[in-house]
């Protein structure tokens, strides 16, 4: 291929070839190839899914008001937003409209996996990207414990005492050589650039976030009965409404339940305030102190989401993450975004194992098509089953190539909040928590925490800051932090209306096949925690007659389309430079910061088609 440019990046594949694969601690399947230069500068990227999607195919003929029960299947981290899709798909096709409590339901159980995923992803995902674990056995507690209370004064667990129980505890993991979650990391890299001290402080917040996050998720157990995989219900929830209930499994919504979810949203706040975010705030001041503002890739120019919370139901205006697209880094202009245009979304496989009858073009997901095509390139070095490099000139990954009226789109919460910002700017009263969580941000990473540290205070604008892999993750640690406070308030609005009397949970005046028309289409959206998330259903006869979702992944993982145009991930890694490519931290500390979900966007079932398993339940 030699040196090609695209939408500004230049891509030359004649360095030396790296390989990870798999990428590690994503939910899914992946491969990377970079090429680096000389320096060690990574100047091409090749980003794979490496399973094959199939779940379209498994849906076509069924019940829709079952399909939210198949597609929540396709993933156990982002547990429900693929089940509230499909059934927001299927109410727009038959044009139900939900109960006022249904609604505010349904947003507490997606915003408790907004703050679950991203806490989860934050510290048990992605931390070990930014931390050497083994060197926080070097640190000092009592340091330890000064620099928790100068980033977090009111964490209650901030005692030297405590940050020396967690010192004595991983110190038995090393020296016994269990080092259990925390083994085949590339601890003493040149990469990381934290303090022992700091290291001490973010492993002692990963063990804290592990006993907190299984707490969490029994909102959904409140709500939809179970977590993974909640149970959700086509024109509203599954759950009733009784005060004088008793507690007891499978028993209606009660003031002890409603308590216990209120505890835990707290609890959720709290985590925010006085962990998470200082945190992230901390150790993105200490990277961009050394430089590393490097990962920021499409977000610096296209960004995109169809928009999510509204206070007012089915009123898009007042979502308090409004939608849109930014184009080429202007903030300053923001497209209108609609899943329904033909035009807009389309999803081309010029460089994915799929065929189309003509692969110059794309499909809306309305017309989509998923037949598989495994065919390796004749550049490609290996074989099928043993692939040592990939021909990015020819089809290379499982994943097809969404875009957005002909552009490669960055989504997920940096998108979502860089959007934010631009519609705050222009006076929207629904999204100025947002702006002032930005503005706070670049103020403490600009300012606030460099003097605690007596480092020098540095300018960089929100522009400057927010494309990199430090905003991108600041990005998710602020969308928890703000979906915890947005669930507070439907909380409060939910018992509200209880009291005055209203209990509706569900509307099932269309619930019988027979009110339906013929033939019906619908879209459903949702911001899920790595991007926006579309699925769109045909219904013919009672029956799915076509069913495709596109998902955060395969926006942001996508490879090249018919314009040579690269992904999100590939493009993020561009212009990277690496310390030890045979340590290649800094690939997955950007492609992490997506928190890539490889098993939304390339879903598996068998080659043929045919039964792989049969399960009896007495």
């Amino acid at each position: 291929m030699g040196v090609i440019e695209t939408q500004g990046f230049k891509l030359d594949n004649t360095g030396r070839r790296i390989v990870v694969d798999p990428v590690t601690r994503i939910e899914g399947h992946m491969r990377c190839e970079v090429n680096v230069d000389k320096d060690n500068i990574i100047r091409n990227a090749v980003s794979t899914g490496t399973m094959w999607r199939g779940l379209e195919v498994i849906l076509k003929g069924r019940d829709p008001r079952d399909a939210w029960a198949f597609v929540e299947r396709i993933c156990g981290v982002c547990t429900g937003c693929h089940a509230l899709t499909s059934v927001r798909a299927v109410e727009d096709a038959l044009g139900i409209k939900i109960p006022l409590n249904a609604h505010l339901i349904r947003e507490m159980m997606a915003k408790t996996l907004q703050v679950h995923d991203h806490a989860v992803h934050f510290y048990h995902l992605h931390a070990l990207d930014w931390v050497d674990v083994v060197s926080a056995l070097n640190a000092d507690p009592k340091k330890t414990s000064e620099l928790q209370q100068l980033v977090s004064p009111s964490h209650p667990l901030s005692s030297p005492g405590y940050f020396r129980d967690v010192q004595n505890r991983l110190k038995k993991f090393v020296d016994a050589g269990q080092l259990g979650p925390f083994m085949n990391g590339y601890w003493g890299s040149k990469a990381y650039v934290l303090p022992a001290e700091a290291n001490l402080m973010a492993v002692t917040h990963y063990l804290e976030a592990l006993d907190l996050q299984k707490e969490w998720v029994k909102v959904h157990t409140i709500f939809g009965g179970k977590n993974p995989h909640p149970n959700y219900l086509v024109g509203g929830v599954p759950c009733a409404i009784n005060l004088d209930g008793i507690g007891a499994a499978g028993a209606p919504i009660n003031m002890e339940r409603l308590n216990f979810v209120e505890a835990r949203i707290k609890e959720m706040i709290e985590f925010n305030q006085n962990v998470y975010l200082p945190d992230v705030l901390a150790i993105g001041t200490l990277y961009k102190q050394a430089g590393w503002l490097y990962g920021g890739g499409l977000s610096a120019t296209n960004v995109a989401d169809y928009g999510t919370y509204e206070k007012v139901p089915y009123d898009h205006s007042t979502q308090q993450l409004p939608g849109g697209v930014i184009l080429n880094g202007n903030w300053d202009e923001i497209l209108p975004i609609d899943p329904r245009d033909p035009e807009q979304v389309q999803e081309f496989v010029t460089h994915s194992w799929y065929q189309y009858a003509d692969e110059t073009k794309g499909l809306h997901p309305w017309d989509g098509v998923t037949e598989p095509s495994f065919k390796l390139g004749a550049n490609t070095k290996g074989t099928k089953t043993a692939i040592e490099n990939l021909d990015e000139s020819a089809k290379y990954s499982w994943i097809k190539s969404p875009r957005w009226r002909g552009h490669a789109m960055e989504v997920g919460p940096l998108s979502r909040y860089i959007l934010a910002y631009a519609h705050a700017s222009k006076g929207n009263k629904y999204c100025q928590r947002p702006k002032e969580q930005l503005e706070y941000s670049a103020q403490m990473i600009n300012s606030a925490i460099p003097k605690a540290l007596g480092l020098p205070e540095t300018q960089y604008t929100l522009k400057q800051l927010l494309p990199t892999t430090i905003g991108r993750t600041l990005a998710r640690c602020l969308e928890s932090q703000y979906a915890g406070e947005m669930m507070y308030d439907d909380f409060k609005q939910l018992v509200a209306n209880i009291k005055a009397g209203d209990t509706a949970t569900a509307n099932v005046e269309k619930w019988d096949p027979s009110t339906w028309p013929k033939e019906a289409k619908g879209v459903g959206t949702v911001a899920a925690p790595r991007g926006m998330l579309g699925h769109w259903i045909k219904i013919k006869d009672g029956k799915i007659e076509n069913y495709q979702c596109v998902v955060p992944t395969t926006w942001n993982g996508s490879p090249r389309d018919a314009k040579g145009q690269i992904g999100a991930f590939e493009a993020s890694l561009l212009n990277t430079p690496m310390v030890n490519p045979e340590q290649p931290v800094e690939i997955l500390r950007t492609l992490h910061s997506f928190d890539p979900c490889l098993a939304c966007s390339t879903h598996v079932m068998s080659e043929d088609g045919s039964e792989m398993c049969t399960v009896k339940v007495r």
